[in-house]
């Protein structure tokens, strides 16, 4: 899994993703529930953090589940929304939900159409698939998809512009920014001043 890692580092991929300055791309995506969730809809109420998840499968995604939830207050007490974008089933977005008790949506990117959007799917090599396999981690059923792709673990503060005002993307899915980060972020868009 490390050298999958270290050819996503070593490609570059990161430079591929949008960041800080560009235009996030709209979507609309469907929740654990099956309701539609809109960029559009949700950037009219206020910015938004949105956070690329692996899937219920990933230990490190669950603990940055975790610790955005613990932040989640915050987030909100500034006018924002929360949601995470994973390309697993609504069953399994139901079960991670549950599993890290989150109070807000984990939706459903089928085929990671959104993520690449961002700059951040990439397919995972043969030999990087037999050692998921053999782990249990089938993503082709946990995500409903043959093509085994994933995104890379990201993280995005769009402002009610649509302008993205902080963007933290890294190939190392075992390295995560603490959410406090987007605080600070988050208090700059409320006061109108550019991030």
């Amino acid at each position: 899994m490390r050298r999958a890692t270290q050819a996503l580092i070593d490609g570059d991929r990161v430079s591929d993703a949008l960041k800080a300055g560009d235009t996030a791309p709209e979507f609309t995506l469907r929740d654990a529930d099956g309701n539609s969730v809109s960029s559009r809809t949700l950037l009219q109420r206020g910015p938004l953090v949105a956070t690329f998840y692996r899937g219920v499968w990933c230990p490190y995604c669950n603990y940055d589940l975790q610790a955005l939830e613990e932040v989640r207050p915050e987030i909100e007490a500034r006018g924002a929304s929360l949601v995470a974008i994973s390309p697993q089933t609504q069953a399994n977005s139901r079960k991670a939900q549950r599993d890290n008790k989150l109070g807000f949506p984990i939706l459903s990117d089928p085929g990671t159409a959104v993520a690449a959007r961002f700059g951040l799917r990439f397919a995972l090599p043969d030999d990087l698939i037999e050692v998921y396999r053999q782990f249990g981690n089938d993503l082709a059923r946990i995500n409903d998809d043959p093509a085994w792709v994933l995104p890379m673990p990201a993280r995005y503060v769009i402002g009610t512009d649509g302008v993205i005002a902080y963007a933290e993307v890294n190939p190392d899915y075992t390295q995560r920014p603490d959410p406090s980060e987007l605080l600070p972020v988050l208090d700059r868009l409320c006061a109108g001043v550019p991030a």
